[in-house]
C-alpha cells in the first residue's frame, strides 16, 4: 500500500510538472515564431496577410506526418462544429488583434490582451465546471500585474480602439476553452490538425483580398521555420491543456512576456526597461506558486 501511495504521489507531481513544462515550451516556440514573423514583416517587408497564409500552409504540410501516422482516423471527430467555431473564434481574434495594433501602441495592446486569463478562468468556472480556488485567482492576478509592470500600458492615453485587444483576448479565451472541452474526448493530433486545416483556407482568402505575395530566398526560409514552430507551439499548447486544468496551466502562459522580450533583445537588440525584471519576477513567482499549490493539492488528494 505504501508503494502504491508513493507511485500516486509521483504521478501527481509529474502531471503538475509536465503540464507546466508543456506550456513553457509552447511559450519558447511562440517567441521564436514571433521573431521570425517580425523579421519577415518588418525587416523584409513581406505582407502580413501573405505571411499568415504561408505560415499556416507550411504548418499544415508539416502536420501531415501526424495525419499519416494516425491514419485518416486522426481527422474523425464527433464534434466538427466545435472545431469550426473554435477556429473561427481564433481567426476573429487575430482580426481584432491586428486591427487593434493599427491604432494602439504594441506594449499597450499586449498589456490589454493579457486579460485573456481572466476570461479563461471565468469561462472554466461557468462552462467547464472547473473549481477555481483562491490560489488560482491570486496567481493569475499577480501574473497579470507583472504584465502591467513590464508593459506600462497606463503611459499612453486610452481610446475606444484600446477595446480591440480586449475583444481579441475574449475571443482567444473562448477558443482556448473550446480546445479544453475537446481534450476530454479528442486526441491532441486531431485538435492540432483541424486547426491547421481550417486556418489555411481562411488565411488564404484574406491574403488574396489583401494582394497575394509569393516568398523567395530568405523570406521562404523564414516562413518554413515559422511553419515548423507553429506546429510545435500548437501541439505543446494542446498537450498542456490535456495534462492539467485550463485554470491551472493558464498562469504559465504569462511567461511568454519575458520570453518574447528576451527573444526581441537577442535578435533585434530591443533594450528592455528597468521594470522588466520586476514584472518578470511577479510572473515567474505566480507561476511557481500555483504549480507548488497544485502539486500539494494533488498529493493531499492522492494520500486521502
Amino acid at each position: 500500500m505504501h508503494d502504491m501511495n508513493q507511485t500516486s504521489l509521483g504521478l501527481s507531481s509529474s502531471r503538475a510538472m509536465v503540464g507546466a513544462g508543456f506550456m513553457v515550451l509552447a511559450g519558447v516556440a511562440f517567441a521564436g515564431l514571433n521573431v521570425a514573423t517580425q523579421w519577415l514583416t518588418m525587416k523584409l517587408g513581406f505582407p502580413a496577410a501573405s505571411t499568415a497564409f504561408w505560415q499556416y500552409a507550411f504548418a499544415f504540410l508539416f502536420s501531415l506526418p501526424f495525419l499519416w501516422r494516425a491514419g485518416l482516423s486522426a481527422m474523425r471527430t464527433s464534434y466538427p462544429w466545435r472545431h469550426v467555431v473554435r477556429v473561427a473564434l481564433a481567426a476573429f481574434g487575430v482580426g481584432a488583434w491586428v486591427s487593434g495594433l493599427a491604432h494602439v501602441p504594441i506594449w499597450q495592446a499586449i498589456g490589454l490582451v493579457m486579460t485573456s486569463p481572466f476570461f479563461i478562468i471565468l469561462g472554466a468556472r461557468l462552462f467547464l465546471g472547473e473549481r477555481v480556488g483562491p490560489a488560482r485567482w491570486l496567481a493569475t492576478a499577480v501574473g497579470f500585474t507583472g504584465a502591467m509592470i513590464i508593459l506600462e500600458p497606463w503611459s499612453d492615453g486610452f481610446s475606444w480602439a484600446a477595446l480591440l485587444p480586449i475583444l481579441s483576448a475574449l475571443l482567444w479565451g473562448a477558443s482556448s476553452l473550446i480546445t479544453k472541452s475537446l481534450t476530454g474526448s479528442e486526441r491532441p493530433e486531431t485538435i492540432t490538425i483541424w486547426l491547421l486545416v481550417l486556418l489555411t483556407p481562411i488565411n488564404g482568402a484574406i491574403a488574396l483580398a489583401a494582394g497575394f505575395a509569393v516568398p523567395t530566398g530568405m523570406a521562404l526560409g523564414l516562413l518554413v521555420l515559422a511553419g515548423v514552430l507553429t506546429v510545435f507551439a500548437q501541439y505543446l499548447l494542446t498537450l498542456a491543456y490535456t495534462v492539467a486544468d485550463a485554470a491551472y496551466v493558464q498562469p504559465f502562459d504569462d511567461l511568454k512576456l519575458p520570453l518574447n522580450v528576451f527573444a526581441g533583445w537577442l535578435v533585434f537588440g530591443y533594450a528592455p526597461t528597468g521594470y522588466l525584471w520586476l514584472g518578470a519576477a511577479f510572473i515567474l513567482g505566480a507561476s511557481l506558486f500555483i504549480m507548488r499549490n497544485e502539486m500539494r493539492r494533488e498529493q493531499v488528494a492522492a494520500a486521502t
